[in-house]
């Protein structure tokens, strides 16, 4: 995509028009735009041809030819990184199985009954 600026002498505005639809009718073109007798076109185009058919109809001149600057794309805002969540769960440990000790026979009472 080039993007070319061109200086026209245009007496009236017939002149200007007739330009302005002459190179709107070439292929490759995508805008148009005249200001204070300059023609700028965009589009992928050859700054020569656009010259060679704008000067059958007025004086011509090239200011400045070059790569079309495309909008600026802006940057994707970021989601803010949420602190990652630990999750614990709390597992006792096993403690081992209570036996109650006593001194005596196997037949006996542990109590004392």
């Amino acid at each position: 995509m080039q993007k070319a600026v061109l200086k026209l002498d245009v007496c009236c505005e017939r002149t200007k028009q007739k330009a302005m639809s002459t190179v709107c009718c070439l292929s490759g073109v995508q805008s148009v735009d005249v200001k204070e007798g300059k023609l700028t076109v965009v589009g992928e185009i050859d700054a020569f041809i656009i010259v060679k058919k704008l000067k059958k109809i007025c004086y011509t001149e090239i200011i400045t030819v070059g790569p079309a600057k495309e909008p600026e794309k802006k940057p994707e805002p970021k989601p803010d990184p949420k602190p990652l969540q630990v999750i614990c769960h709390y597992v006792p440990t096993c403690s081992p199985p209570y036996y109650h000790n006593f001194n005596g026979c196997d037949g006996e009472n542990p109590h004392g009954w």
